[in-house]
């Protein structure tokens, strides 16, 4: 997609800017602030991505504000209400299109001079865009996949699947046989639901995931039932966790404090983007799968490519240039990119992707290969949740714990879930 702006608009532009960035129109020192969620890693690479901007635009001073992923959002809705939310914000999800349903968000055809939109792949950058406007810019490209120990498979003495061809009941028994040949209080996986994971098992089955395009969700009950029916099997056996420990890590974000890289679980289902964290966390390599599934003709992978995540710019910027030149410099310069690699997604960027894929380390690389052979998979089409859809993973987490506590059945477990997220959303 590519992004113009005509005279006309830069007209507008100017008037409607006036009053509040004369320092940045006149090239004065101006001060930004750039927020994002993750752990130390990111953010010392991230402000070093910062400082190399700063170096190179020394008009422009970045104040950055990093929070873990689990109270990132409840921060960025107490800053909006209070009218100070960050210039740029990072986002995800379904969190972009919500915002920019309230008005907080700008179109970013409003600061085209600052930000090249061009040399950006087309489908992420859809990720980005809603009614015809484009208000993300992709930090990167991902996938979803299940990221493995190779180490507690061969202590186990189970070999890792061919994921060209495993289906769920392979996933169910091999996280089985693993949980009863290791130590106790290792499993063959952790409890593998998540939003992500859903939307996945509902486009195998129905061609269609959470959401449907029209707005509103298209998964339907029984769907949610089969899946709560496994995984709560799973548990029963013992090849995930009790349903408190579960409960434990629902509440955890940082990789070290999963139970993947605890060296407690064989399996976790993740984003390819963390695949690096997680070996650093793991102190081990990894490896990442395709998710299971029955693929047949009619049946395909489910898997599909999305915007890792979305740099994004307040509506109330007072300096809307200056954190379009930043998001820029972070998504197109190589400076930027040598420092960032892909701890936020494969860039969009195909110049930069060239760029990087001439010294890539053995994590990134795989995670590039992973990216690059699930591209050539994808049947699944990531539908980016209407308005009030960001409740989800909360509406999921408290239908799924009733079910793993005994206190529903995957039935109600399901009329729950469904019954909750179809009221969020309407």
């Amino acid at each position: 997609m590519r992004i113009t702006i005509g005279l006309l608009a830069t007209l507008l532009l100017m008037l409607s800017t006036a009053c509040g960035n004369d320092d940045a129109d006149n090239g004065g020192p101006v001060t930004i602030r750039f927020s994002w969620w993750g752990n130390d890693d990111r953010a010392k690479i991230t402000n070093q991505a910062v400082d190399a901007f700063e170096k190179a635009n020394p008009n422009i001073t970045v104040k950055t504000e990093s929070i873990d992923f689990n109270s990132y959002f409840d921060r960025l809705a107490t800053s909006v209400a209070a009218g100070d939310e960050p210039d740029v914000i990072t986002m995800g999800g379904a969190y972009p299109r919500e915002y920019a349903d309230r008005g907080v968000l700008l179109d970013m055809t409003a600061v085209a001079g600052d930000l090249d939109l061009s040399k950006l792949d087309e489908p992420a950058l859809s990720n980005g865009n809603f009614g015809g406007k484009q208000y993300g810019v992709p930090t990167g490209v991902n996938t979803y996949g299940v990221i493995v120990n190779p180490a507690i498979f061969k202590t186990a003495g189970v070999k890792v699947p061919n994921d060209d061809k495993w289906s769920w009941n392979d996933y169910v028994r091999i996280a089985t046989e693993i949980s009863a040949k290791s130590p106790k209080g290792t499993y063959g996986s952790d409890d593998p639901t998540a939003p992500e994971t859903l939307d996945l098992y509902a486009n195998q089955r129905t061609g269609e995931g959470l959401y449907s395009k029209k707005g509103g969700i298209a998964i339907d009950k029984k769907t949610v039932r089969d899946w709560f029916t496994m995984t709560s099997g799973l548990m029963k056996r013992g090849a995930t966790p009790p349903a408190d420990v579960s409960a434990e890590q629902d509440a955890q974000s940082a990789p070290e404090q999963t139970l993947l890289a605890q060296g407690k679980a064989a399996m976790m289902f993740g984003w390819s983007n963390l695949l690096t964290a997680y070996e650093q966390a793991a102190g081990t390599r990894l490896v990442m799968l395709r998710a299971p599934g029955e693929t047949t003709e009619k049946k395909g992978t489910g898997m599909w490519l999305q915007a890792s995540q979305l740099y994004t710019i307040s509506k109330h910027s007072k300096h809307p240039e200056a954190a379009a030149k930043l998001i820029d410099f972070l998504v197109s310069d190589e400076r930027a990119a040598d420092l960032i690699k892909a701890d936020r997604g494969i860039p969009a960027n195909e110049e930069i992707r060239t760029h990087l894929e001439e010294n890539l380390d053995p994590s990134t690389k795989a995670e590039y290969d992973f990216v690059d052979r699930m591209s050539k998979l994808v049947d699944g089409e990531f539908v980016i949740g209407p308005t009030g859809s960001t409740e989800s993973p909360d509406i999921l987490t408290r239908a799924n714990q009733s079910v793993l506590f005994g206190q529903s059945t995957p039935d109600q477990g399901a009329d729950r879930f469904v019954t909750e997220l179809t009221n969020a959303v309407s």
